[in-house]
């Protein structure tokens, strides 16, 4: 049976646009399918815009090996494009002698991970950085940097559509089929409702991206994971923190904790927390302010009251609950479900942003695959 188009991808955020320039630019005939008015609208909209070093994931785990891989590729494309970003390093640091030791595990961790650049210095050194610092020791990581999130997502759809590939917005995918002779029969809701038919099928919807899944007859829903939504708010800081670096504290279960970021104009903003919930809702509440001022003092004792302001939030895509390990990407190509052409991609929450050109060459090679 014939098609209308070659590939479909679903989702026009920073991991969809990378596999839609990737797919256009190996001479594949492309097109992008968002629900929403326009790129980057969701997660990849939605977050610290950090450029990450590739430090705190499990030795062997996708999110290790494409991070680590994805902010080589990220800084040299950066630079090749133009995309605004800053290679600014950051301080991971211990408030009490309780936490040195879990430095020292991490530093083990991002040795293991390919991260060699890494340096464990003491108080006094980590306070010669930064001197409105307290701590009991820091791990100092100079890979780690931040990016126009946005700036990026319009370079990779503008390479996307040089290549030949579109994009059309305001289009939900609404159901679809796998057809028994191979491709996707597909229905698309909008002002414009239309049926596709594709040869490959790229599910890059973000939080969405299980709910999309079970939408599509002939999936297995083995094969799709249940959907957690972990929202994390961040709060801007009222004139110029004293600070040139990011600083993370500790890692927690679900998050990296309340971070200070900094972004390409100087301002600091803290964030994201963590808020298990059940349904999308990007509204910030003023009195999760509180919390905030607690945690930030740990480790910026002189930090001020009334000197922040709710700014926004995100919502992690996660495939693990609160009270689960915390899951790998999953990037389910032929050999997880047995479908040519079909690659879900699961879980893309942080480092998704740094890692998307090694996520979009990983899916590339995922379509190559067959069932095992």
């Amino acid at each position: 049976m014939s098609t209308d188009i070659d590939c479909i991808v679903v989702g026009a955020g920073a991991v969809g646009l990378a596999i839609a320039r990737a797919l256009a630019q190996s001479g594949r005939e492309v097109m992008v399918v968002e629900a929403a008015e326009g790129i980057g609208t969701g997660t990849s909209a939605r977050n610290s815009e950090v450029i990450h070093a590739g430090i705190y994931y499990p030795a062997g785990s996708l999110k290790a090996r494409l991070c680590v891989e994805g902010r080589h590729l990220l800084y040299a494309y950066c630079a090749e494009h133009g995309v605004k970003h800053k290679r600014l390093g950051k301080l991971i640091v211990a408030t009490s002698e309780d936490e040195i030791p879990t430095l020292t595990d991490i530093l083990k961790k991002a040795h293991v991970n390919g991260v060699t650049d890494m340096e464990l210095l003491s108080a006094t050194q980590a306070q010669a950085l930064e001197p409105a610092l307290f701590c009991t020791a820091a791990l100092f990581s100079p890979s780690t940097g931040i990016i126009d999130s946005h700036g990026l997502m319009l370079a990779y759809q503008g390479d996307a559509e040089n290549a030949g590939a579109q994009c059309v917005f305001h289009t939900p995918l609404l159901s679809g089929s796998v057809r028994s002779s191979g491709g996707f029969d597909l229905q698309f809701g909008g002002a414009e409702a239309m049926s596709l038919s594709c040869n490959v099928l790229i599910n890059a919807s973000g939080l969405h991206a299980p709910t999309l899944a079970r939408k599509i007859k002939g999936i297995p829903e083995s094969s799709i994971p249940t959907e957690y939504l972990c929202k994390g708010s961040y709060f801007s800081l009222q004139g110029r923190a004293p600070f040139t670096h990011l600083i993370y504290p500790t890692p927690h279960h679900a998050g990296l904790g309340v971070h200070l970021t900094l972004d390409l104009g100087g301002q600091a903003k803290f964030g994201p927390d963590v808020q298990w919930i059940d349904h999308v809702d990007y509204t910030v509440d003023p009195a999760r302010c509180e919390g905030f001022y607690e945690a930030v003092r740990t480790y910026w004792p002189g930090m001020k009251d009334g000197t922040l302001s709710p700014s926004y939030s995100g919502i992690r895509p996660k495939i693990s609950g609160p009270h689960e390990p915390a899951a790998d990407f999953m990037i389910a190509g032929p050999a997880k479900h047995g479908i040519p052409g079909l690659v879900n991609l699961f879980g893309i929450e942080s480092p998704g942003l740094t890692s998307s050109l090694a996520i979009a060459k990983e899916t590339l090679a995922c379509l190559s695959m067959t069932s095992s």
